[in-house]
């Protein structure tokens, strides 16, 4: 049977968050214990929490909102890479990678294991330069496992805005611990919200091939 990796980090108000962002909260509306005949909840999040799809307008005035995004760019063939090494992900580093035939492709780094910690604004990313490696050959996916594929304040945002401006899709908070270097199917849910600059995303690989028994 194929294998299913849920690389989505779980929405709960403990959860790391961006700095400056509202943090998140799960707020008891209706409760079964106190009369109520069913449970509600009240969430408020932000929509670059968790794992998350930015959209072209969170860096282009006036571009399209996530609700807008090709559902085709979103489900399909991907190629994870595991660079628990790599602080920096700039065209050197991708030069060496093989990106033959890939489409989508996503970083497992060691900020995986940052997740669950407070925020440090050392964690690896992809440059300017890299971003722009990624466009030249063809790259509609990337994703990586922090809340920001760019260096933390980074002065002008070159790797948002040379991804989002090419069309590329950027997934970021991505929980890629435990997941092996391979091809997968990726399936990228967001919220279809309207006109928003980016969405909380449901995400899963699967494997490409059975596993034998």
């Amino acid at each position: 049977m194929k294998q299913f990796y849920d690389v989505s980090m779980t929405i709960q108000p403990e959860m790391l968050t961006w700095p400056g962002n509202a943090p998140v909260s799960i707020e008891p509306v209706k409760r079964i214990m106190d009369g109520s005949s069913s449970n509600v909840s009240l969430l408020n999040i932000g929509t670059h929490s968790g794992t998350h799809v930015d959209a072209p307008c969170h860096f282009l005035e006036g571009a399209p909102g996530i609700d807008e995004i090709d559902l085709g760019i979103l489900v399909g063939p991907a190629r994870l890479f595991q660079m628990q090494n790599e602080n920096k992900i700039d065209r050197h580093v991708l030069d060496n990678l093989d990106l033959n035939g890939v489409t989508r492709i996503l970083f497992g780094t060691k900020n995986s294991a940052l997740l669950a910690q407070n925020h440090t604004p050392n964690y690896s990313s992809v440059t300017g330069d890299g971003a722009q490696y990624l466009v030249d050959k063809g790259i509609k996916l990337v994703g990586i496992d922090y809340l920001s594929i760019e260096k933390y304040k980074k002065e002008g945002y070159p790797t948002h805005r040379t991804l989002l401006e090419a069309g590329v899709v950027i997934v970021e908070g991505l929980d890629l611990s435990g997941v092996p270097s391979g091809d997968y199917e990726l399936l990228c849910l967001p919220l279809k919200l309207k006109g928003a600059d980016g969405a909380p995303a449901r995400v899963f690989l699967r494997e490409l091939n059975e596993k034998e028994e």
